[in-house]
């Protein structure tokens, strides 16, 4: 496929990137990715560092140049406030306003509260094969690694500032400096103004509230940290970063940082704004609250693949990112595995699954949906996957378990997924007398089909049942199949279900409806 036809967003950003190159003798494409540790790292987190190599990817197959990915943790940033879903909060409460690497691990397995949720996020990203290289703050600042930016920082003090202090508020341009010393009495980043700038010694004159006297810091070596939107800057001039998307919230920090990098001689990064996921309430998705769900629990009801399909698919759409959009997802990736095949290389590489399973070794067959797995654990209240393994087995009796691991994981996946959502909410209703009409009907004409009966023909009789009863709205009558013997609002293609779960047993279904058994 010519370059110029690939549609999909990551090689639309590694074209991007290309043109960053046609005068440079780089060694290397460095992608970043920037991590908070003031809090659990959360789903999009690994959404970010996904996508990132999404581009990577797309960047890999159009060009020769290496490529490294940074996973840049700013864990000496000072810690403002307690997060909500942690245990000894009392002893955050008690280092707050320190670097995050200098507070206590409030689970007590780490020596900090940092190092225990940068091993988090590396734990969740090795997990995913990512290859990466992590970066922490506190040992780029404390090694001197990040002295050569600071110093460019120092340079050019006044140009950051007046970069900086139109965005700020009358009081805050009082005391905003770029730079924040680490107090040496109580280990807190000070958010001090700045008295004066000793250029020779390369060194910051401030009160310090806490001891109430005149004191100086080194620029160098840990004594301080710069403010967010410099230190982001700062970062991509010391590092060389080529590359860096970030959410719709840091829109203006990314413009103000771009600014700052160009002051002091660097070039920004090519940079890609994503939209923010949701929680059920519609919520931005917090690291400190907790909200919305967690990589772990989406693996309890789908695969890593339908996870990787979900963040990769629109990015620049804010997406609701709850339980129940887990199936829906699970059945896009299985359509998707199932028509790639049909398509020429040319066309693999422009999709989604090009991206996110290349080999695509597994499949399951084009009938079996995540949706209609989740139907049969429904009406035979499964607890195991062996039950509706039996139901597949007679639908199609040349499969075999040990050739068909995929499907035998959506059959776990789909027996968990209805005992945590479908059964607790199940709610049936009785039928109405012209239901119970329709319903002795259909018991009527399935006891006239074959065995071999196709589910488009049993779908059509359904629908041939509700035009003979004059339904005004034929949605109704399936309606009444969903919440009468489903206990559920919506459901499957009827056709289908009935075929997968049996003739016969949808009879003694229907049967048991219409005499009233619950």
């Amino acid at each position: 496929m010519v370059e110029k036809n690939l549609k999909q967003w990551p090689f639309v950003e590694a074209k991007k990137l290309l043109k960053r190159f046609e005068n440079s003798h780089k060694d290397f494409c460095i992608f970043q990715t920037g991590y908070g540790p003031s809090g659990l790292p959360h789903i999009g987190t690994f959404g970010e560092v996904f996508r990132t190599t999404m581009v990577m990817k797309a960047f890999n197959h159009l060009s020769d140049m290496p490529t490294k990915l940074f996973v840049f943790s700013d864990d000496m940033d000072g810690l403002r406030k307690v997060p909500q879903n942690i245990p000894n909060k009392e002893l955050i409460e008690q280092n707050l306003e320190k670097p995050l690497s200098s507070i206590p691990d409030p689970f007590g397995e780490f020596q900090s509260f940092s190092e225990y949720n940068n091993n988090k996020l590396m734990g969740f990203l090795n997990n995913f094969n990512f290859n990466f290289d992590f970066k922490s703050a506190t040992k780029y600042y404390k090694s001197g690694k990040f002295n050569l930016g600071l110093e460019a920082i120092f340079e050019n003090y006044e140009k950051v500032l007046n970069i900086i202090l139109p965005t700020l508020g009358k009081e805050r341009r009082e005391t905003y400096s770029p730079f924040l010393p680490i107090c040496k009495t109580t280990g807190k980043v000070l958010q001090v103004k700045i008295e004066e700038l000793n250029k020779k010694e390369k060194k910051l004159i401030y009160h310090n509230p806490y001891t109430n006297g005149k004191e100086e810091s080194s620029i160098f070596n840990g004594e301080c940290k710069l403010q967010w939107k410099v230190d982001w800057a700062m970062r991509w001039y010391v590092l060389g970063v080529d590359y860096e998307m970030n959410g719709k919230d840091l829109i203006e920090s990314f413009i103000l940082s771009n600014k700052i990098i160009r002051t002091i001689g660097g070039k920004a990064p090519v940079n890609f704004t994503y939209e923010l996921f949701l929680d059920e309430k519609g919520e931005k998705i917090s690291k400190s609250i907790g909200n919305g769900i967690s990589v772990d629990d989406w693996l309890q009801f789908s695969s890593k693949n339908s996870l990787e399909l979900f963040m990769f698919q629109n990015p620049n759409r804010a997406k609701r990112l709850f339980f129940d959009v887990i199936p829906k997802t699970t059945d896009e990736l299985l359509k998707f595995k199932n028509n790639y095949e049909k398509l020429s290389k040319d066309e693999k590489i422009d999709t989604p699954i090009w991206f996110i399973d290349k080999e695509n070794d597994q499949k399951i067959p084009e009938k079996i949906t995540f949706n209609m797995i989740l139907n049969l654990a429904n009406v035979c209240n499964a607890e195991s996957s062996d039950i509706l393994w039996s139901f597949i087995e007679n639908y199609y009796p040349k499969l075999k378990k040990e050739e068909n691991p995929l499907l035998i994981n959506m059959l776990e996946y789909g027996v968990q997924y209805y005992n945590r959502f479908v059964l607790p909410n199940k709610k049936y209703r009785p039928a109405s007398d012209k239901e119970k009409a329709g319903f002795s009907l259909l018991v009527d004409v399935l006891k006239n089909c074959s065995p071999n009966e196709e589910p488009e023909n049993i779908q059509t009789k359904i629908y041939e049942i509700g035009m003979s009863l004059n339904f005004e709205n034929l949605k109704d009558w399936f309606s009444a199949f969903y919440q009468v013997v489903l206990g559920q609002d919506q459901g499957p293609r009827l056709g289908s279900f009935i075929k997968f779960y049996g003739i016969n047993q949808t009879i003694k279904l229907l049967e048991s409806k219409l005499n009233d058994e619950r």
